[in-house]
């Protein structure tokens, strides 16, 4: 009777062992699902970021104006009988301003 509860407590100590510290236990279970965790977050990131590519395909496909807008923004196009104006702010070299000769 001995021998078979000594076996039975080995055999316990050694599934516990595997299951605590062998390969498949509990810590590689945490990191694998860590690791699907991660992996269904990125998804619903690309999921969205296809969702907003496919309604911009779309528009570009059926819409005008999206086409202008991007003609507009990108390659600074400009539609007949319109002005543009550019204005460009000076470069700040450093230099304070020039005083005139009555604040000196």
């Amino acid at each position: 009777m001995k021998i078979i509860i000594t076996i039975l407590v080995v055999l316990l100590l050694y599934f516990q062992f595997k299951l605590w510290v062998g390969d498949g236990g509990i810590p590689d279970v945490m990191h694998v699902q860590n690791e699907v965790d991660n992996a269904k977050i990125e998804e619903k990131k690309l999921q969205e970021r296809n969702k907003a590519l496919a309604a911009e395909v779309h528009d570009l496909k059926q819409g005008l104006e999206a086409i202008e807008e991007r003609a507009r923004n990108e390659l600074g196009m400009i539609k007949k009988d319109e002005t543009f104006y550019q204005i460009i702010k000076p470069a700040d070299t450093g230099n304070p301003p020039l005083q005139s000769p009555s604040q000196q």
